[in-house]
């Protein structure tokens, strides 16, 4: 089925939506300015109300979204906004040992965002900074980006070692290491992100092109050790926001280096998402393998995939493409039909955002998330052709 009124065509609603989001996000940036937020509380963003502080992973998203605004309105009050958010988040540069691998999600859509667009020299330094301490993350033997440090790492990883882990989440990180490449002409960089991306093919995804959320390795070895559940249901199950990162993060990788099978990969992981969605009227389940009750949405995951979708789309001959574009329009229609909050008083646009799978108390269940609105505003502005490329 649709993924909403039929009666009014994707381009309509595209307008419609598109209109809607200049009035949002106008009131947003006023209200929000160079403030870090992450979720709300009663309707209301609160400044860097995270674990982690100024170092939580989601931090870069705002500053997004605002970038993504200036190159859409060219209105400077987002410019400002966005610079003097990239100016906090640099704080974190010289308290490193606390970062870990989502160093790209904190610094493509902030220092590099702005160093695309304004040509700051700054900027640029701080997004080399970020690619170099990705970089060191680097494991030798197993050929993998380590993901988190030991803290978070036994925490989502129910009490494992994370030295030798990786998941899937890292490849929308390691476009950083790509942009570093071609802005250096230094292949390390583009080198170290090709082989994480060769061994999340071969260890994450699934023939079916299912994923684990995240992979052990012996650190000294390279050896595989296990692939626990993660933020999914249980072990083998499918968490659908690491199926979204799947196909973004490996479409992006083709775009960096026209690999095909990075190309094909991508494919694989977007059918199984767009298959097991269009049961679901086009609304994305925490989890695609989990019990059918009780019933539990992630709204960013569609978000995300539809982002991925419009990448492959790009990548694909003039058939192809429709399939991926019609599959975006449908998750995006969706999405915006049950958990979109255009009130422009209210902060945040799509609510119905879940951590992960096992919540205990419920307040990371099905609550706007940043990353969702980052992502939706993405979706919609690489529609409308306003959109900054950002990875």
């Amino acid at each position: 089925m649709e993924a909403a009124d039929t009666r009014v065509s994707n381009e309509q609603w595209l307008e419609e939506v598109y209109q809607k989001l200049l009035v949002k996000m106008k009131k947003e940036c006023e209200r929000i300015g160079t403030m870090i937020p992450y979720s709300t509380r009663d309707g209301k963003y609160h400044d860097l109300d995270v674990p982690g502080g100024i170092y939580f992973w989601t931090n870069g998203f705002w500053p997004g979204m605002l970038w993504q605004m200036y190159e859409a309105t060219g209105d400077e009050a987002y410019r400002k906004a966005a610079e003097g958010a990239e100016e906090r988040l640099s704080e974190t540069l010289q308290g490193f040992d606390k970062l870990d691998h989502d160093v790209g999600f904190l610094f493509l859509l902030s220092a590099v965002a702005d160093y695309r667009k304004t040509n700051n020299m700054e900027s640029r330094r701080r997004g080399l900074h970020a690619a170099n301490l990705l970089a060191g993350r680097y494991n030798l033997a197993g050929r993998f980006i380590r993901a988190w440090n030991d803290e978070v790492g036994a925490m989502i990883a129910k009490g494992r070692n994370m030295s030798g882990g990786m998941i899937i989440d890292c490849l929308m990180n390691i476009p950083l290491l790509y942009w570093a490449s071609e802005e250096t002409g230094d292949p390390r960089f583009a080198q170290i992100a090709i082989n994480h991306a060769k061994t999340a093919q071969q260890y994450i995804v699934r023939e079916d092109g299912s994923c684990n959320h995240i992979v052990i390795f012996n650190s000294e070895t390279g050896e595989f050790v296990d692939n626990p559940g993660g933020q999914g249901y249980e072990k083998g199950s499918s968490w659908s926001r690491g199926q979204s990162w799947a196909v973004y993060g490996f479409a992006l990788s083709y775009r960096h280096t026209r690999d095909e099978s990075f190309l094909n990969t991508a494919k694989r992981c977007a059918h199984y998402c767009i298959s097991n969605m269009a049961v679901s009227d086009w609304l994305p389940l925490v989890d695609y393998r989990a019990p059918e009750e009780p019933v539990k949405y992630d709204s960013t995951a569609g978000m995300i995939t539809a982002c991925g979708l419009l990448e492959l789309a790009e990548h694909v001959g003039e058939h192809e493409k429709k399939l991926y574009i019609k599959a975006a329009f449908n998750i995006l229609r969706a999405c915006d039909e049950k958990f979109s909050n255009w009130d422009p008083e209210q902060d945040s646009i799509v609510d119905g955002g879940t951590f992960f799978y096992h919540d205990p108390d419920g307040k990371n269940t099905e609550v706007p998330i940043i990353y969702g609105d980052y992502y939706f505003i993405e979706a919609i502005l690489r529609l409308k052709g306003k959109a900054l490329f950002a990875w």
